[in-house]
């Protein structure tokens, strides 16, 4: 997890002696007596960490962005109600990012009985063998101190999940010693016990298997276990979060009625409400800042100018309302971010080669997000075998371009540069070509770099810098092609445009 969920809520800490890195301590119940140590569950724990939060006008979810006014309110909601909850939506959607966030809500430190399989609390102990150890060694029971990070655990479901994993089995070593079999010590916990005092998500929940299902309704409602038929008594102090695909939650049935039933809140996520908001979320998550400062002085430093990120994302909201792709699949913000981190490739390769100190992404770099994309769209189409995929991702790029160019101009006011190719003009492009020769190249056709100029002012780029403007001329040219003005041929990722 990311630094930020470590960092301390308030300015004093829950328990007097300690700060956010280091523990209190307090190592015996009677020493943390004196620390005016409170007991709190779990969620009541979030509860109060979230209004001191909300007060002070922290971030509750640092870096998540897009859902200030959907999402987070829900899940805002929820931690106030003392809910348990599903994070429900598409894929690339956020929902195991936040959940991995919950944590940073826990305090950083809390004490539990030293030398125990599950977590039980000095104060509170809800286990036999916590009760029993506190019975017997009474002020002198030995703690141990818990940070945030240790009280949170998740399990992927998968068809092999067991009951053992997530609750535990029978231990026959320890039954063979004489222990009773309903007795909390012949066991040997799963995930959730272990968990105590904690937080356990359980990603894809549809997946686990009915049997598996039935199992966490107890969990949740009842809060007790039952194991090879022999019923353990457990008030587990735990917070259950899960998450699942709407079509799996609502359409295929898959989460068997009693634990939708019992699940306290359901949190509805989306994809970005607009293009500026993915701009920004795949802007802050792609690996774009590669070279050309103090980490490596070696390498080119790339520039993606804003109207290249915006077709990408145009595209990708495209693919989000596309008939061709499966919608209930969804289309991930993963898909943004590995396209952006590709076309910086491209252009970094480029700089490589020809030695410019700094690059500007441009069209033609756009053929290579192709690999971006294949297996993050599921397609309704059969595939011919004939890269039905890349062809289908080719025509969104294409209508992406259209949109963002027509956003800033109108084909028909650039007729004349077209018209010059009608007299049988041809102009090459490509991804390994230097800005200064595609600038050159531009020359050729009379008209074309001043047309190029024209538009570079208008996508608020800097027309005086050769990689701009060898970047605005592609996207003039690619522009002219996508509205019928100009036709093109394409080997890889070089162009040939004509008329």
């Amino acid at each position: 997890m990311n630094e930020p969920f470590f960092r301390p809520l308030h300015a004093a800490d829950p328990v007097a002696g300690g700060s956010a890195d280091t523990p209190p301590r307090a190592a015996t119940l009677a020493a943390l007596r004196e620390t005016g140590y409170r007991y709190r569950s779990v969620k009541q724990e979030l509860r109060e960490n979230l209004i001191r939060r909300l007060r002070a006008g922290g971030e509750v979810f640092p870096g998540v962005r897009g859902y200030e006014d959907t999402v987070l309110p829900q899940i805002s909601h929820a931690l106030l109600s003392r809910h348990d909850m599903l994070f429900l939506g598409l894929r690339g959607q956020a929902k195991t990012r936040m959940i991995r966030l919950l944590p940073g809500l826990l305090d950083p430190w809390i004490p539990v009985i030293d030398g125990l399989e599950v977590p039980d609390d000095p104060l509170h102990p809800m286990t036999t063998l916590g009760q029993r150890q506190v019975a017997e060694a009474g002020d002198q029971t030995p703690l141990r101190w818990m940070s945030r990070a240790e009280r949170f655990n998740e399990k992927l479901a998968t068809p092999d999940v067991t009951i053992a994993d997530l609750i535990g089995e029978i231990d026959l070593v320890k039954h063979a010693e004489g222990r009773y079999l309903s007795d909390e010590s012949t066991m040997h916990f799963g995930l959730i016990p272990r968990t105590n005092r904690g937080l356990f998500a359980v990603n894809e929940l549809p997946d686990l298997s009915p049997r598996i299902q039935v199992g966490l309704f107890n969990v949740l409602e009842e809060r007790d276990i039952q194991i090879r038929g022999y019923p353990v008594r457990l008030a587990l102090d735990v917070c259950l979060v899960f998450s699942a695909n709407p079509e799996d939650y609502t359409n295929r049935g898959r989460i068997v009625t009693p634990l939708k039933d019992r699940i306290g809140s359901v949190i509805r996520t989306h994809y970005p409400a607009t293009t500026a908001q993915a701009m920004q979320i795949t802007a802050e998550n792609a690996w774009t800042d590669r070279g050309g400062g103090a980490t490596d002085p070696d390498l080119p430093r790339v520039v993606v100018p804003p109207f290249l990120h915006r077709v990408i994302e145009e595209a990708v909201t495209l693919a989000r309302s596309s008939s061709y792709i499966n919608q209930a699949s969804g289309v991930s913000v993963r898909t943004s971010i590995a396209c952006l981190e590709n076309l910086v490739s491209s252009a970094e390769r480029r700089g490589v080669i020809t030695g410019e100190r700094v690059v500007v992404a441009r069209v033609s770099d756009l053929a290579h997000v192709l690999t971006s994309t294949r297996g993050k769209i599921e397609l309704l189409m059969a595939d011919d075998g004939d890269n039905t995929e890349d062809k289908l991702v080719e025509s969104l790029l294409g209508e992406a371009v259209k949109a963002v160019f027509g956003q800033r101009a109108d084909a028909q006011e650039f007729a004349a540069v077209s018209d010059r190719f009608a007299q049988g003009l041809r102009l090459s492009v490509g991804d390994d070509v230097p800005a200064e020769a595609v600038v050159s190249s531009l020359a050729h056709v009379e008209g074309l770099v001043e047309a190029a100029t024209d538009l570079a002012g208008r996508l608020e780029v800097d027309p005086g810098d050769p990689q701009m403007l060898a970047a605005a001329g592609e996207f003039l040219l690619e522009g002219l092609y996508v509205n019928n003005a100009l036709s093109k041929q394409r080997r890889g990722a070089a162009s040939r445009y004509s008329r």
